[in-house]
């Protein structure tokens, strides 16, 4: 009996996750493959195989998903090639350094989608063309995460000085992230309003009366982030603030002694005891930020057009258009661009701060 006692602790916890997440990720596959439709009997499957995977990149679908991409533009071609040519250099460079297969495999993947990027963004931005929800979504995750941890390390670096009433502003700064996105959402769609919002003096003011960001594109995408931002930086700022105050103090006073500088003091000591910290929560906000889906909806539904609308979004309408190939497909795709993206940035940057800050 003993020799099973650890079998029977361990049964309940392992059928749960049998049910609750390894079946409906296999079901979730079956989706993927297949062209479901309803019926009065339940759901009827016919598998497809990759076919919802391969509309995403060809015919109809591909506009949404990638952006328009005829006519690309000699600035766009140059770009591509100089990406695509980084990536070879990269990984000339990784095989003359001695790595190993199972080390190249993988850089072979990472440099892949790096010059598939490369090339999307100069077949759409680059020659005038819009751009799809693939593009939209990193987008939100690297402009928007670059901006919050900027701004969440700075008002953690002010935090954490000896200044009266910090302990107020760091309550204050907190509040955000309390807030269900969904709220943080209305919320700002209701403060942006250009003719009945709390700014609409201001808008007056700088002579935007009849200027609706909604309709621009460009406008929109940052307004979401703007939001977002508004919603994370205090995660940000909680988790850098609570680095930056475990940096012993003995080494800055010492350094302070010695003449060096603020700058210098954080490049040589501060910094290098706070970049696990700071990659870590990098890591954790983008895998974060891949899944937006409530600021799109709620501030703009996706739009002008697809403008603003995430992957996340696009495999929810899908799903609520009863495209439920197509929306499990989208979400698989979703599922590899982050891990190939996380796992990149992990491997490269994370390990390499790690390793440098030793």
């Amino acid at each position: 009996m003993d020799r099973h006692s650890r079998t029977f602790f361990i049964a309940p916890a392992v059928i749960l996750i049998l049910i609750f997440a390894i079946f409906p990720t296999f079901y979730s596959i079956v989706f993927a493959l297949s062209r479901v439709k309803f019926t009065a009997n339940g759901l009827r499957f016919r598998f497809v195989w990759f076919d919802n995977f391969l509309a995403q990149f060809s015919g109809n679908e591909q506009a949404h998903f990638l952006g328009k991409l005829s006519g690309m533009s000699v600035l766009g071609w140059i770009f591509s090639l100089a990406v695509f040519g980084v990536a070879l250099w990269w990984l000339f460079r990784s095989w003359r350094n001695g790595s190993s297969w199972i080390a190249m495999v993988g850089r072979l993947i990472s440099a892949a989608m790096f010059v598939f990027v490369g090339w999307l963004l100069g077949a759409t931005l680059l020659s005038g063309n819009p751009w799809g929800t693939l593009l939209t979504t990193l987008f939100y995750v690297m402009v928007g995460c670059t901006v919050q941890f900027m701004i969440g390390t700075g008002l953690a670096i002010l935090c954490s000085q000896p200044i009266s009433g910090k302990n107020f502003f760091r309550v204050l700064f907190f509040i955000p992230l309390m807030i269900t996105p969904l709220g943080v959402g209305y919320a700002f769609k209701m403060v942006l309003d250009i003719t009945k919002g709390p700014l609409q003096p201001l808008w007056d003011a700088i002579g935007l009366r009849d200027w609706a960001w909604s309709t621009d594109a460009w406008a929109a995408r940052w307004f979401v982030i703007l939001g977002d931002s508004w919603q994370w930086i205090p995660f940000i700022f909680i988790v850098m603030l609570a680095a930056l105050e475990n940096v012993s103090r003995d080494q800055v006073e010492a350094a302070q002694v010695d003449g060096a500088s603020s700058v210098q003091i954080f490049r040589e000591i501060t910094w290098p005891q706070i970049v696990p910290v700071a990659v870590t929560v990098i890591l954790i906000r983008m895998i974060e930020a891949f899944k937006i889906v409530d600021l799109p909806n709620i501030m703009t539904s996706g739009g002008p057009g697809i403008a603003t609308e995430s992957m996340t979004l696009h495999s929810y309408f899908l799903w609520r258009a009863n495209d439920m190939g197509s929306s499990a497909a989208v979400a698989y795709l979703l599922l590899i661009l982050t891990v190939v993206v996380c796992s990149s940035f992990f491997n490269y940057v994370v390990l390499g701060q790690l390793r440098k800050a030793k």
